[in-house]
This record gives C-alpha cells, structure tokens and sequence, in this order.
C-alpha cells in the first residue's frame, strides 16, 4: 500500500466514524423527541438518515477493505448484493434532499397552508415514491449482471465487464444519473430559489420597517442603530448561506463521482484509480455532512441533543453520588459497632 493508498484509507475510516456517530445521534433525537417526529420533514430525515447509517455499515467497509486489499473485498453474491444497496442508497439519498428541498418550499412559499399541503401521509406517500424510484435502476442492474465489484473505485457498484454491452450500459449509466443525480439538482435549484426569493423578500418588508422606527427615534444611541444595521445585514446573508450549503454540499459531494462515471464511459479519456477513489470517497462524504446540514444545527435539534446530555450526565451523577454513599456508609458501620 502506498501513501496514496493510506491516505484514502484514513479518509474513509473518518468518514465512517463522523457517519456513524452523527448519523446516529440523529436517530436519537428523533426517538426521544415527540415534537420533531410529529412533523412531515422528520420522514424525510429517517429516511436519510438511515441510508446513510446503512451505507456507513455495509458499503463503506467493503470500499475500505477493497482499498486495501486491491481486490474484491468479498464473495461475488456478497459484493452483487453490495452494489444493489450502494446504487439504490445513492439515488435514494438525492432524491431525498430533493423532497426535503419540496417540504421547504411548501413552508416558506405557502405558510398559512403548510400543514394542510404537507401531512404525515403526504410524507409517506413521497418516501415510497423515492423508495420506487430508487429501486428501479438497481432492480434492472441485477437482471442485466451489471453488479460486481469495480477496479477503479474499489467498491461493489454498478459495472460491466461485457464489451459488447458497453453502449446499452452507456445509455444505463447516463438515464440513472439523469433521473437521480440531475434531477435532484434541478428540484433542489428550483425550490431553493423560490424559497431565496421569498426571503428577500420579507428581508426588504423588515428592512423599511426597520429604517422607519431608527428615523422615527432620534434620540436613539449610535451604538443601538449600528447593532440593528448589523443585524439588517446579517437577515440578508442568512437564507443565502444556508441555501448555499444545501445546494453546495449537493455538488461538491456527488458531482465529482457523477461526472467520473460519465467520462469513464469514454474510452479515450484514461483516469486514475486514485482518483476513482477519492470521487467515492467524496460522495460517501455526504453521509457524513447530511446530520449537520440537515438536522444537527437545528434548533429542535439542538434542544434534543442537549435534553439527551443532560439526562446522560444525571445518570452519571445519581451513580455516582450512589457509589460514594454506599462507600460512606460501610466507612461508618465498623465505627458504630
């Protein structure tokens, strides 16, 4: 194993570790917490959430052991089986921050209608749409033998090793990222959009607002205009970075490996294992990214992971203020008697 070699092997052992422990916090606080599961996003991010977990303990440890072992990392029904749930995890996670995406829309576009447009059954009925939809490249991949384990990026995926089948995978290839990769793209800068423009747009209705009340008080402090001008500008910034990060996490995961399985079906352009393996690596990133961008940072789920902590830490402390009573106690009996 050489250095290249090494430092894609560490990257995904912090990958799955980052994964693991994320991900699975996400999972908690959607079990301790009633007042996030009783809202529609919270199917979306089970959902997720638990391709990425499962992604974290099936592909990304076959992915590492083909790193280091520069061969299959298993048996060829274990690695076909491998490659169906690493092709249906990738669609069904893009295709998943395409309805989150959808559910943000409906809030910010349509408010005072949200809860009627976008119930539990609305969610349920999208996720078995994403689950369909998913399922279906995966499903004719194995009918078609085109699973297995592949050279250039070490794990179980799609692959064909036909040479006469090269065009109809071709077309297979291109129609699977067109109908997750694309699609998702074009539904994420769609909704996005139209959710940035509605919140310039009560920016601006605040900012008059705001600029009115700071005319009306002259007697105001100057240091009290400059924090309102501050924060004036801190409202603009906000929707943009935060649509930013979701559209940017998107492309900066899942695009260098779209676009290296769309060249590599050109034989006239050679690309290096290396490199096939770090595009891998980065779209297993987004399993890692997803709890932060998506839930973590979240106000309700800041509150929950606090909720948790405190609970574990009373735990902690009730036993331990037991031990040392316990101790205390059999320190005093021999002294009594």
């Amino acid at each position: 194993m050489n250095s290249w070699d090494a430092g894609l092997a560490g990257l995904l052992v912090g990958t799955m570790g980052v994964s693991l422990l994320s991900n699975a916090l996400v999972l908690l606080c959607l079990v301790r917490s009633a007042d996030i599961r009783r809202q529609a996003p919270a199917l979306f991010t089970l959902n997720l959430t638990c391709g990425n977990l499962l992604c974290t303990v099936v592909n990304m440890p076959l992915t590492l052991a083909g790193v280091v072992a520069q061969r299959p990392p298993a048996g060829d029904r274990l690695c076909r089986l491998a490659a169906f749930l690493d092709t249906f995890l990738t669609a069904n996670s893009m295709l998943s921050m395409a309805a989150l995406s959808i559910d943000r829309w409906v809030a910010v576009v349509f408010p005072l209608s949200y809860r009627a447009k976008m119930r539990l059954r609305d969610a349920a009925l999208m996720v078995a749409y994403t689950w369909l939809h998913a399922l279906t490249f995966p499903a004719a991949a194995l009918a078609l033998s085109w699973l297995g384990f592949h050279q250039l990026y070490a794990s179980c995926t799609l692959c064909s090793r036909r040479p006469d089948e090269r065009l109809r995978f071709a077309v297979f290839t291109g129609a699977f990222h067109a109908l997750s990769f694309l699609l998702s793209f074009v539904v994420l800068c769609c909704t996005y959009c139209k959710v940035l423009k509605v919140a310039r747009f009560h920016c601006k209705r605040i900012d008059v607002i705001t600029m009115q009340t700071l005319v009306l008080l002259v007697d105001i402090h100057p240091s009290v205009r400059e924090r309102c001008l501050e924060e004036q500008k801190r409202r603009r910034q906000r929707a943009t970075k935060k649509i930013s990060t979701f559209i940017g996490t998107f492309l900066v995961c899942f695009a260098p490996y779209v676009i290296t399985r769309l060249v590599e079906l050109s034989s006239a352009v050679p690309i290096s294992s290396h490199w096939g393996v770090l595009s891998k690596c980065l779209a297993y990133s987004k399993a890692a990214s997803d709890p932060f961008v998506y839930s973590l940072l979240r106000h309700q789920y800041r509150k929950s992971c606090k909720e948790i902590l405190n609970r574990v830490l009373h735990r902690r402390s009730l036993r331990s203020s037991g031990l040392t009573g316990d101790s205390h106690s059999q320190n005093i009996l021999p002294v009594s008697e």
